[in-house]
């Protein structure tokens, strides 16, 4: 582990006013907040997305979530809300940093009804997290699992390796299983923000691919999209009224349903 070299998550942590991050965290995150002033507002919304996606898919009857790029322990984690309303709950968490794997697994604990696992591993490896010995102990994969993919896709800058990704988790879930998933997006940016995501991109000092409504439409192509369809995060089965536009946001997001 290089604490020299900003991560997503900790990156994300420090947005979200959490402890867990190191000063190349805070640097990466104060250049791109100076690009993107509203990134902060979108990281909220974004969790925020999370928070009401598990909450919606466990009022649905669903038990059983996978959560991939999970993220450093905050408030309303998966597991805690999911098991709010079902105790029975499973989760299991996977990351590819190692901190947030430690604090995970001190810091996120389960009820005694449903069980509340971690696995090290990379996105970029589906068969990696599928064949994983603490998978086949925390879930069933005959029955519906939520797959969570919330602002992790941007990281795989491949349109087709990460459509092939996601199909490849999908393909092991059974009928009746969801995809949540968040990314990136430039639709309402002005042209300004447009070039300098770019230049960001391009040099190394951003790590998030934006994509299009079509670009993420792409990962719910064979899923029934649940209303109100591919939205901003903060425009997906809102609760509040006074929630920021969409181009403050900039994060499309959507649940889709395997039939």
């Amino acid at each position: 582990m290089d604490t020299s070299v900003p991560h997503p998550a900790r990156r994300y942590n420090y947005w979200l006013g959490g402890k867990d991050h190191f000063a190349a965290d805070r640097e990466s995150g104060d250049l791109l907040a100076k690009a993107f002033p509203t990134a902060r507002i979108a990281a909220r919304e974004n969790r925020d997305f999370l928070r009401r996606s598990v909450r919606f898919l466990a009022e649905s009857g669903v038990r059983q979530f996978l959560d991939i790029g999970t993220g450093l322990p905050v408030p309303d984690n998966t597991h805690e809300v999911a098991q709010h309303i079902a105790p029975e709950s499973r989760v299991l968490y996977v990351d590819n940093d190692p901190i947030v794997m430690t604090h995970s697994r001190a810091l996120t604990i389960g009820t005694p009804e449903g069980r509340t696992g971690y696995v090290e591993a990379d996105l970029r490896d589906p068969e990696a997290i599928l064949g994983h010995p603490e998978l086949r102990e925390v879930l069933d994969l005959r029955e519906p699992v939520a797959l969570l993919l919330v602002a992790v896709l941007h990281f795989l800058h491949d349109d087709d390796q990460a459509v092939s990704v996601v199909s490849e988790l999908l393909a092991a879930l059974p009928a009746g299983s969801y995809l949540v998933a968040s990314n990136l997006t430039l639709d309402y940016a002005p042209p300004e923000q447009i070039a300098k995501h770019e230049e960001l991109l391009a040099s190394g000092r951003t790590d998030a691919r934006a994509r299009d409504v079509s670009e993420f439409g792409r990962f719910f192509a064979k899923l029934d999209v649940v209303d109100p369809g591919i939205v901003a995060v903060s425009d997906w089965r809102p609760e509040r009224a006074d929630r920021p536009i969409a181009a403050d946001v900039a994060i499309y997001g959507a649940v889709g349903r395997k039939a």
